[in-house]
């Protein structure tokens, strides 16, 4: 590899950066598209613009079969002019529907970022080592959601929404750039043919896996909870709690803990391993979504708000600890597919989970208890589904 290693989680984090930042910079800035658009203020409709960026990382499993056979650099290569055409287009789109459509396109060239990043993290790194090097990477593309709503903020005071949602394109330029040092990961020996019987018997062979199974399943419940609370913070912080003018702080602060706790669980699967270590951070997660519900029906809904803003957060952070190790595990044993397995794994928890979390958006007009109840439900399924793992764990790098 050309790059050492420190420049290599540097770059991955920048490139899943690009996912952060498609979302977070923008959120300030709902407001004024509810304006442009004609919306009413309470409306929900502007977490469709998440909602379909997210949707569009479904196109991670052609990607994903795409990648296996032509390399990672290739579909990286791919991804990029996606993702900027995609969020030109929206920031220009003449109406919400043009919008929602370009923002799906930006959304692909996202997930063939994002899938070609975990793959090539998946090539070079195995096990707890794996979990390691994707926590310090989520540690750093962690301070995305610390600065950028303040970003978003700045740009607004001597521009429009537009310039916003213009920043994470022009980013990626960048980014792109700077990803031409990268040299490929995956050799052409390891490459596997592109024919519909080799796809399909790919498909089976990582659907088959029960670990792959299990952990996939436990970041995607988790991202449903995440994705819909990231889609309506805005929403909630603004027009449910009426602080609007208390969103970047808020947002900025669950940003700054996310990133501390990822970067613990760098150092936690090194001393425990990543098996151990899940199983903890989701007995933790399932107890405050425990404790939350409770005190929600207990003392009225929405709860007191910095009851509510502390639980989620620290929720939240938990959540960001648990995705190193639940994608670790869950790719660790596809080896040779880990170009399908990633893609299988990303368009679960991205397209299936932001999927689910946009029915629990669009039912929190008025109240935060959908979102409560999410936390709860999908954490302690997440807990039996940790628990119940028996595997034997692996070790050695690659």
């Amino acid at each position: 590899m050309k790059m050492k290693t420190g420049e290599f989680i540097a770059l991955s984090a920048c490139t899943m950066t690009l996912t952060a930042l498609g979302i977070d910079i923008m959120l300030p800035a709902f407001g004024e598209v509810r304006k442009h658009f004609g919306l009413s203020p309470a409306s929900t409709d502007t977490a469709q613009i998440i909602s379909f960026f997210f949707m569009g990382q479904v196109a991670q499993i052609i990607f994903g079969a795409l990648s296996d056979r032509f390399g990672r650099i290739a579909i990286l290569r791919v991804g990029f002019p996606l993702y900027i055409i995609g969020g030109i287009v929206a920031a220009m789109a003449p109406n919400l529907p043009a919008m929602l459509a370009a923002r799906f396109v930006a959304g692909m060239g996202a997930s063939a970022v994002f899938m070609t990043t975990i793959a090539g993290v998946r090539d070079r790194f195995v096990g707890d080592e794996m979990a390691r090097i994707l926590s310090l990477i989520f540690t750093i593309f962690l301070f995305t959601p610390v600065v950028a709503p303040f970003l978003g903020l700045a740009i607004m005071s001597v521009g429009t929404w537009k310039m916003v949602f213009l920043a994470p394109p022009l980013f990626a330029v960048v980014v792109f750039l700077w990803s031409l040092r990268l040299e490929e990961s995956l050799p052409a020996a390891q490459r596997t043919p592109l024919s519909r019987a080799h796809v399909g018997r790919s498909v089976m062979r990582v659907i088959s896996n029960r670990t792959f199974l299990r952990y996939t399943a436990v970041t995607t419940l988790l991202f449903t909870a995440l994705s819909s609370y990231v889609s309506s913070s805005e929403h909630i912080v603004g027009e449910i709690y009426g602080k609007p003018e208390l969103f970047a702080w808020i947002f900025a602060g669950m940003g700054a803990t996310m990133s501390l706790c990822a970067l613990l669980n760098s150092r936690l699967s090194s001393l425990f391993g990543a098996r151990r270590t899940i199983k903890w951070l989701l007995a933790a997660y399932t107890a405050i979504g425990t404790a939350l519900l409770v005190l929600t029906w207990a003392l009225g809904d929405p709860p007191q708000m910095p009851l509510f803003f502390i639980a989620v957060t620290m929720m939240l952070a938990i959540n960001l600890a648990v995705e190193p190790n639940s994608s670790a595990l869950a790719l660790e044993p596809m080896g040779d597919m880990a170009g399908m397995a990633s893609a299988i794994y990303g368009t679960c928890f991205f397209f299936v989970g932001a999927s689910l979390g946009s029915v629990t958006s669009h039912l929190m007009a008025h109240s935060v208890f959908p979102l409560v109840l999410c936390f709860f439900v999908f954490g302690l399924i997440s807990v039996l589904l940790a628990f119940g793992d028996r595997s034997q764990p692996a070790t050695g790098t690659s």
